[in-house]
């Protein structure tokens, strides 16, 4: 049978029927939508959690990590060398958080055609001064250049300018959520108490908001040399070397290289954020089982109007075959059926999808 007469009957059986027939469509739109709109919502709070974690994550951060020697004097002793010691309340050596030789370190890794870049960082444990209340901070020495280039750190200062921890001397930018407990404002200025017990007035010059409010307590940023001024320490003194690799894939392979290389602890991103990115897979899978589960809700739909169809025309089906038409003409006529309203419904669907999110 020819294309436009199956055409004509299948339109003809549609619009006999208008309500089913839009019914159904409407059931395959709602499904595509909201699939669109709940796979769109999904991927966009992926985006927004990886950013606050993963653009503020160095792919390979190289520090003195603060554990127990790895070898005991027992294990030095010739009787007990190759025995299994079971050693009690081990205490941390006393190890220095600084990075030896942290120049020649950097220069070394930005020859590396595999790094982007490299970022110097210092972290100062502090306590911010409010009246008789002391409340736990961390500032964060970093190079406001460097961390705009490689770890997005202009678009979490909302107030102020980030170039100006460098321009200004004694500058800090307050995470909001110690801003607003003290109430500073954008000029204030803020004591700032070291652990040692030396106390430092700070300039705020702005506000970083990193979108979790626990951090955001407690967490600033201040000029390199403005950190090593509340630490009291040297010029060259950097506790930690952030660096931002081309392929971040290469990250754990490249932390091991390194660790053995310059002999110092190193950290890859996967193993730092290992439960964060099982986190966004659940969220994904999540995602896409509630979609695919709209999806063949609505196919169901599409199946049992159309079976309604089916016996409601059964006598429309006996004047077909009495007029010469065969079973597979039959089969084709609802089909083509089935297949508009599936297309009209899923091209409906996709616009509504696309403008909802």
């Amino acid at each position: 049978m020819k294309i436009k007469h199956i055409t004509e009957i299948s339109g003809a059986l549609m619009r006999a029927r208008w309500k089913q027939t839009l019914v159904a469509a409407v059931g395959v739109t709602f499904s595509i939508a909201f699939f669109i709109s709940l796979l769109g919502f999904m991927e966009g709070l992926n985006q927004l959690l990886d950013g606050i974690v993963l653009n503020r994550t160095p792919h390979v951060r190289l520090y003195n990590d603060i554990l127990p020697s790895k070898i005991q004097p027992i294990d030095l002793t010739e009787d007990y060398k190759d025995h299994h010691n079971f050693i009690s309340s081990l205490k941390p050596t006393n190890t220095r958080k600084e990075i030896y030789n942290a120049p020649q370190i950097i220069d070394k890794l930005n020859k590396d055609k595999r790094v982007i870049g490299v970022a110097p960082k210092i972290t100062a444990q502090v306590f911010y001064n409010l009246g008789n209340i002391d409340l736990n901070g961390i500032i964060n020495g970093v190079d406001p250049e460097k961390e705009a280039a490689f770890f997005s750190f202009n678009d979490y200062v909302f107030d102020g300018k980030p170039l100006d921890l460098k321009n200004v001397s004694n500058s800090i930018i307050l995470g909001q959520g110690a801003a607003d407990i003290m109430r500073a404002k954008v000029g204030d200025n803020i004591t700032v108490t070291s652990t040692e017990g030396e106390q430092f007035s700070l300039k705020v010059i702005g506000f970083f908001q990193s979108g979790i409010a626990e951090i955001d307590k407690v967490q600033s940023f201040a000029s390199l040399s403005t950190t090593q001024k509340i630490l009291g320490e040297n010029s060259n003194y950097i506790s930690d070397i952030q660096i931002k690799l081309q392929d971040m894939t290469q990250a754990p392979a490249m932390a091991v290289e390194y660790e053995n290389f310059f002999k110092i602890d190193a950290e890859d991103i996967q193993t730092a954020n290992a439960q964060f990115e099982t986190g966004s897979s659940v969220r994904s899978i999540i995602s896409y089982a509630v979609g695919i589960t709209l999806l063949i809700v609505s196919g169901f739909g599409i199946y049992n109007i159309l079976n309604m169809l089916i016996y409601e025309k059964m006598d429309t089906i006996a004047i077909l075959k009495a007029t010469g038409f065969a079973g597979t003409d039959v089969k084709k006529i609802f089909i083509s059926i089935s297949l508009s309203i599936g297309i009209a419904g899923a091209l409906a669907g996709i616009l509504f999808g696309f403008y909802f999110q």
